[in-house]
């Protein structure tokens, strides 16, 4: 066996110690895994998906024991180093942690080999090195999962008890992502607290966690309040989509995309709903491609979905905004210490000169802020979950009463109507084939929204209904909406298709 160049079974990691002015980082030839875009300054790897699946079988034969500790070793080290320095970008941080676990990692072999143990290979080495690094600035044990371009969902159930949800729909077993339910707690723990400009409590006393994860993956948990830790990440994986791009996916017909496109175009204000997986936020992506770049925009989320913020060549003008939650006791106004609301972001957004307020995903009290982006008349896009267009706006109803008992039945609906116009449902059919299964996502309705007479307080038009298949199909066109021919809508191709029956309410 080929000895590592120091001769004595280890790497000569440690001969050069981190200054801010003078990084001198170890040769990278002594330990291949430093030219790998995983330790380097947050970017993109470049590995090939046989390489993924290495690195995602790596975890099983590491000493996980060992890398906790090589862990705590290092983020102490690191901490104090930091403090002596000052300041110091997440890219120092790197770097010096990069330092601090080779010379952890020098030292670890060195006791072993004078204990008279064998010593490592360099596969070894590098499998250590970076599982103590992604410990370190990423996603630990997940971090080869989250790497996998296969993957789509990870979902966690106590340490051992993992599930991968892959893009074409199939589940799989995943490995286990800690030794124990407290060692996964305490990495969420850590997790949370890592973030320099959101971090965010998770305790008994805040057993729930949502989290923006560095590659924009989502990240939602929970503990102490279920029997054993509950993890989801949902990664993203189309950012820079079109409608022409769920044409082609299937997702819409041509014609349903010239009436969003047109509808986009005219200002409609859209809420994109449907159920948890259904492709909403790929969705809404896709209708804001339909924005002129040279508008400014402002979005507004609890965490950061939508990343138009990222997609400089196509949105060249975005202010993002992301709620964060306080911490510490309440004051007298019921709020925590640092807290931050979407209400507030959107009030604030009012002197930002914006063409385009986007409120991202509805599940509560949010939508006030919602409502106040689309009475501003610009054209506005959310999401929210439901079964069906309808009942879209029974559960944006009753959200809008959760802000409290001064918000009435009556005038949630009028603001709704009087708001909203346009909803666009999702539909998401899993079917089993032989040992995988298929996903198929679909627009199934589009409804228009108006203030009606009824004891509903609103009046619904289905512009496009489910056919036989489930596909949104022509169904009434309001004459209102005839006028979207101007910015696009194929008309002609809508009445061609037009179902003689039709839906309205």
């Amino acid at each position: 066996m080929t000895q590592p160049p120091n001769g004595r079974g280890r790497v000569n990691g440690s001969a050069h110690l981190y200054s801010p002015t003078n990084v001198q980082a170890p040769d990278p030839s002594l330990l291949p895994f430093l030219a790998d875009a995983v330790l380097h300054g947050g970017g993109s790897t470049a590995t090939t998906g046989a390489e993924r699946r290495t690195r995602s079988e790596e975890p099983s034969r590491l000493d996980w024991t060992m890398i906790a500790s090589l862990r705590a070793q290092a983020s102490e080290q690191l901490s104090q180093a930091v403090a002596a320095h000052g300041h110091l970008s997440k890219l120092d941080q790197e770097e010096l942690g990069r330092s601090i676990v080779l010379e952890l990692i020098d030292a670890a072999m060195a006791e072993a080999v004078d204990a008279g143990d064998s010593s490592w290979t360099i596969d070894h080495q590098q499998a250590v090195a970076r599982a103590v690094f992604d410990s370190l600035f990423r996603l630990g044990r997940l971090q080869p999962l989250v790497d996998d371009d296969r993957v789509e969902n990870i979902i966690i159930c106590g340490h051992d008890n993992v599930t991968l949800e892959l893009i074409d729909g199939a589940q799989i077993p995943g490995p286990p992502v800690a030794d124990s339910d407290p060692e996964l707690i305490d990495f969420l723990v850590f997790l949370a607290s890592r973030s320099e400009v959101n971090a965010r409590g998770f305790s008994e006393a805040q057993p729930r966690l949502h989290l923006r994860l560095d590659d924009g993956s989502r990240l939602a948990a929970a503990a102490w309040v279920t029997p054993r830790p509950s993890v989801v990440i949902r990664r993203h994986r189309l950012m820079e989509v079109t409608l022409d791009d769920l044409v082609r996916r299937q997702t819409m017909t041509p014609v349903v995309a010239s009436f969003l496109r047109a509808a986009v175009r005219a200002r409609k204000s859209v809420v994109v709903s449907g159920a948890q997986g259904a492709g909403k936020t790929t969705l809404v992506r896709a209708l804001c491609a339909e924005i002129d770049p040279s508008e400014a925009i402002g979005t507004f989320e609890t965490e950061y979905e939508l990343h138009l913020h990222l997609l400089a060549d196509r949105h060249r003008i975005v202010h993002a905004w992301e709620a964060r939650p306080g911490s510490g006791e309440r004051g007298s106004d019921g709020r925590q210490a640092g807290e931050f609301t979407l209400d507030e972001a959107l009030y604030d957004s009012f002197r930002f000169n914006l063409s385009r307020q986007i409120v991202g995903e509805v599940r509560g009290k949010e939508i006030w802020a919602m409502i106040k982006a689309m009475e501003s008349g610009t054209g506005s896009i959310s999401t929210t979950h439901a079964s069906d267009a309808i009942a879209a706006i029974r559960k944006l109803v009753t959200c809008a009463m959760e802000a409290g008992p001064h918000v009435t039945h009556t005038l949630a609906t009028s603001k709704l109507a009087a708001t909203v116009d346009v909803i666009v449902q999702l539909d998401l059919e899993t079917r089993n084939v032989g040992d995988t299964s298929q996903r198929t996502r679909r627009v199934a309705e589009i409804i228009a929204l108006d203030p009606g007479e009824r004891e509903t307080g609103y009046a619904t038009t289905h512009v496009f209904a489910p056919d036989e298949s489930g596909a949104a199909a022509p169904a009434v066109l309001p004459d209102a909406y005839r006028s979207l021919a101007r910015h696009g809508f194929d008309l002609n191709g809508y009445l061609a298709g037009q179902r003689p029956e039709g839906h309205r309410s």
